[in-house]
């Protein structure tokens, strides 16, 4: 869904009017003699030697919310709209709005699913790459409101009823809302597309995904304004821009709701309006996804997204949000497989100002070798000279229960056993769990997937609901509080900790966590076991951060235990220890 290979990102150079939002703890350059102060966003200066950079790595810290957000472990992530209705998985922007038509939408239904999966936050893709909008927005006529279905009837804002079931389900709430949008294209550049793909169709050549479902609805024009990529000019926009009859028009002048002022181009200042409406009429909203997707740059349409603002404006309406690629945000994990990587850093290396960049590419100023490089992170990456900040930044990875991200009637989901294994080697491995599971066209999630979702989240349940090193010889590590744990003697740097288990104990998984209020700190670790007069090891990793399982190949026996911290860039702080027995889900 990111297509990142087809990205080609850029940041609008016009100054914004919106006065700065401050850096929240973001430490600016100062003398490389000077104390390091803990902060989510550490300034590299030309002075600082690599283990000055190291010492600063170690320093870099969660933002309160960036903490809460990790702790979630699964996300529920929900691809529904036009998309559903058309089989597709990418849409043109011209689709007949007539197609959305839900008979039976039951979003209660969907959050008992994801409930049952044991999600604790649920996010909809309120607008995909086709621009079609699941609430009645003020801003573009290509929207449930433009569907027949919606009749009028306010209760079937789909955003709305969404937002309302995951609270009284006692689940958080995030939205997904695309930058690159169809429905936008310019009426005179969508014309001319369209004829020059069917030449293209006509000699025979392969067509690209965007290139087919642009065939397939050629008769019909983009559903929007024609704002994307147009050429128009950053000029002085107020936010939110009324619209005729607004009728939030007397709380703006009031001072009721708040009004911003920035420098835009019409799609920016449309993106900026649709920010606006998500975040004041549906807030507070906990994860705003977005991505940077061009898709038709090849086809000479591209839009420059003013990433800068837009994060600005999420801060300024909704600071306890937690962005993609923003500032004291997260990032997508590098795949589409749900898996993150065996060394997994949440402090990585920005070439440029975290609070202005998107994080993806490096030309734009993210990590050195982009997004999907294997090595975002270590001491090498930190101390590359191209590394200009060093940004708290933890993964989520992101997967779909099916093949495609949208519902597709020939498609059959992941096995629950799939899932674990899936959550074992990302919410295992210092990311979350990111799991789309999309409903049907009758509104609903399918029954199998159900069925799925609710034998993955028992098997988890079953499993971690009790630590069987609890009640042993290392309270601190069990208690369940994250700023408890231990740590080497006289601030060194590798240690080992011993511990009785209070009794022969039967386990196939270790649990290790850092106090991330502190950072993250271990690059390698060993755990082992006692057998007779000997310690025998059986397993080891690199990072650890918030949460790390060592998943043994064959149940373990034992009654004492040793953790070996074998290289840490600072004192380690182990905060967690954890024993558990696999239990496998059920058989249907």
């Amino acid at each position: 869904m990111r297509h990142v290979r087809r990205v080609l990102l850029s940041v609008v150079a016009a100054v914004t009017l919106l006065p700065a939002v401050a850096a929240s703890g973001g430490a600016r350059p100062g003398g490389c003699d000077d104390p390091i102060a803990p902060a989510p966003i550490i300034a590299l200066e030309e002075c600082d030697t690599p283990e000055r950079i190291v010492a600063k790595a170690v320093d870099v810290v969660p933002a309160p919310k960036q903490i809460a957000w990790q702790q979630q472990g699964v996300i529920a992530f929900t691809h529904f709209g036009m998309n559903t209705f058309t089989d597709r998985e990418w849409g043109s922007g011209a689709e007949d709005p007539a197609s959305f038509d839900p008979p039976g939408l039951d979003v209660e239904q969907w959050m008992r699913a994801y409930r049952d999966s044991g999600a604790k936050l649920v996010m909809l893709t309120v607008k995909h790459h086709d621009g079609f909008v699941l609430y009645p927005t003020r801003y573009t006529r290509h929207s449930i409101v433009a569907s027949p279905w919606w009749n009028g009837d306010p209760s079937r804002d789909v955003l709305g009823r969404y937002v309302r079931a995951a609270r009284e389900a006692g689940l958080r709430v995030g939205i997904y809302l695309s930058p690159s949008d169809g429905a936008e294209h310019p009426h005179d550049w969508h014309a001319g597309y369209v004829r020059d793909i069917r030449a293209k169709h006509e000699a025979g050549l392969p067509l690209s995904t965007e290139e087919r479902v642009t065939l397939g609805d050629g008769d019909r024009a983009p559903g929007g304004h024609g704002r994307y990529g147009n050429g128009s000019a950053v000029v002085p926009r107020t936010i939110p821009t009324l619209v005729p009859g607004d009728d939030r028009a007397d709380e703006v002048a009031d001072g009721s709701l708040p009004s911003f002022s920035f420098a835009a181009d019409d799609y920016n200042a449309f993106y900026l309006n649709q920010i606006y409406e998500l975040l004041t009429q549906y807030g507070p909203i906990d994860e705003f996804w977005l991505d940077g997707a061009n898709p038709w740059a090849e086809a000479g349409l591209t839009e420059d997204y003013d990433f800068a603002s837009w994060f600005r404006l999420i801060e300024r309406l909704s600071p306890g949000t937690v962005i993609d690629e923003g500032p004291r945000g997260f990032r997508w994990v590098g795949n589409e497989d749900g898996i993150a990587r065996e060394s997994e850093w949440s402090p990585t290396p920005y070439t440029a100002d975290p609070e202005n960049s998107y994080g993806q590419e490096a030309i734009i100023g993210g990590w050195p070798d982009g997004a999907t490089a294997e090595d975002l992170g270590s001491r090498e990456k930190i101390t590359d000279p191209s590394v200009r900040y060093l940004s708290w930044m933890p993964a989520e990875s992101d997967v779909s229960i099916r093949p495609g991200w949208f519902h597709h009637d020939d498609e059959r989901p992941k096995p629950a056993a799939e899932l674990v294994s899936l959550y074992q080697r990302s919410a295992g491995r210092n990311s979350l769990l990111l799991l789309n599971v999309p409903p049907d066209r009758s509104g609903r999630i399918d029954d199998a997937d159900v069925a799925e979702l609710r034998a993955f989240g028992d098997a988890i349940w079953h499993t971690y609901r009790r630590n069987l090193a609890d009640g042993g010889g290392a309270p601190a590590l069990t208690d369940g509080d994250p700023t408890t744990g231990w740590s080497p003697p006289g601030g060194a740097t590798t240690g080992e900790l011993e511990v009785q288990l209070g009794g022969r104990r039967t386990f196939d998984q270790v649990e290790l966590g850092e106090d991330v209020t502190a950072g993250q700190r271990v690059e390698r670790f060993a755990v082992d076991v006692r057998r007779g007069d000997r310690w025998v090891e059986i397993g080891s990793a690199t990072t650890i951060g918030l949460r790390r399982l060592l998943v043994l190949s064959e149940p373990m026996e034992a009654d004492r235990l040793r953790i070996r911290i074998q290289q840490s860039r600072g004192t380690p702080e182990i905060a967690t220890l954890g024993l558990y027995r696999a239990v496998p889900p059920a058989a249907r």
